[in-house]
């Protein structure tokens, strides 16, 4: 069974409800905190691509696992980051902002970046390796900005209606999310057993550099604690569905393997990242 079928839904559920959760406050956020838009854009778009490739080479991962973790990095905020964001006491409308931002931003970068890793992973190691980017454009167009658009157009048109769909599919996410998660790893629970060890050390590796980075990042660029706490969140947490559409799509990839250091990096993300939370509501609790 080809899980595309599966998350499918769930990445057009999700953006649906990113679309919901829009409104031009948004969007006027780049206006009023530029330097914090830029900070976090610069960490999303361009510092985390470099660090997961940065360890996919140290690691010397497997070319299927490479093009697998440098496409996670290259996916757009994941939308649960505006809900940790609230939880860390960041600030939530330059989480939203940050995430359909680079929802669209990535539209572009992303296939000129794993179009640029798809030749060195070939060159280095021997293979082929195909990315045709005209479907991963038009894929990604279906998937993330159409429904984007139609649940801004909803939530313009059906502000009520927009309101109880949101708190209904708010629900529904996290739930299809972990049902997706579990085709996965019973789907390829050898291939995961076998590779357990460098996947997770590549996932966790990736999201603790994400962290540190973002964060010294936001701190040179002198951003207060709660911009700092969401540009951390944002940059660490991925749109790991996207990740697996796009590996295990049978227009692109039509790789499951490719989309295992997604799901590794998913588990791992929630788990650190809430963590990091926790950490900074302990501290914020001892110290008051």
């Amino acid at each position: 069974m080809n899980t595309i079928w599966i998350v499918m839904p769930i990445l057009i559920v999700l953006m649906f409800l990113l679309g919901i959760d829009l409104s031009k406050e948004a969007f006027a956020n780049v206006l009023k905190q530029p330097k914090a838009v830029l900070l976090g854009m610069t960490g999303q778009i361009i510092l985390l691509p470099l660090i997961a490739f940065g360890v996919a080479w140290i690691l010397k991962l497997p070319p299927i696992y490479f093009m697998g973790l440098v496409l996670v990095a290259c996916c757009p905020g994941g939308s649960s980051s505006n809900v940790f964001s609230m939880l860390a006491k960041g600030d939530v409308a330059l989480s939203v902002t940050l995430t359909a931002l680079s929802s669209i931003i990535t539209l572009f970068t992303l296939p000129f970046i794993m179009g640029f890793v798809a030749e060195f992973v070939s060159s280095a190691n021997g293979v082929e390796i195909h990315l045709p980017i005209g479907k991963l454009f038009v894929q990604n167009i279906v998937l993330l900005f159409v429904p984007l658009l139609a649940g801004r157009l909803f939530c313009k048109i059906k502000p009520l209606a927009a309101v109880k769909t949101a708190r209904i599919l708010g629900k529904l996410a996290f739930p299809a999310l972990l049902t997706l998660a579990t085709v996965f790893f019973l789907q390829y629970r050898r291939e995961i057993a076998d590779n357990f060890a460098v996947l997770g050390m590549s996932g966790a590796l990736l999201i603790l550099l994400a962290i540190l980075c973002s964060g010294g990042l936001s701190r040179i660029g002198g951003s207060s604690t709660a911009v700092r706490r969401t540009i951390v969140i944002e940059v660490g947490m991925q749109n790991a569905a996207q990740a697996i559409a796009i590996a295990s799509s049978p227009f692109i990839f039509n790789s499951g393997e490719m989309a295992l250091p997604a799901i590794i990096y998913a588990l791992l993300m929630n788990v650190i990242l809430l963590i990091y939370v926790y950490c900074i509501r302990y501290k914020e609790r001892t110290t008051a």
